[in-house]
């Protein structure tokens, strides 16, 4: 792996970053490493829903219940009556003068 040189950080950056280092109970090196790894790992999940923002823009709701159908049956899911036995309220309602 090649170094890396920070010569152009600010000494108000570089005593920032060791306060954090300190805070943390790392190295200066593990402190950066871990800020790096931070914003690498938010700008992948950006990217991401960015991605499904834009699959969901236009669609249609039959194109989103193909979709939903793909996914459930990828990865296993099986509905049966008895997911649905108590969903709906059997009562009568109240009644009302009218």
């Amino acid at each position: 792996m090649n170094p890396i040189t920070l010569e152009t950080i600010k000494p108000i950056v570089i005593e920032k970053l060791q306060n954090l280092a300190q805070e943390h109970h790392r190295t200066l090196e593990e402190e950066i490493n871990v800020i790096l790894e931070n914003a690498v790992s938010i700008q992948q999940e950006e990217n991401s829903i960015a991605e499904n923002r834009e699959d969901c823009e236009g669609n249609t709701f039959w194109a989103g219940l193909q979709k939903f159908r793909r996914i459930i049956q990828d990865e296993g899911v099986i509905f049966t009556d008895e997911d649905f036995a108590d969903l709906r309220d059997r009562s009568v309602g109240r009644e009302i003068d009218l």
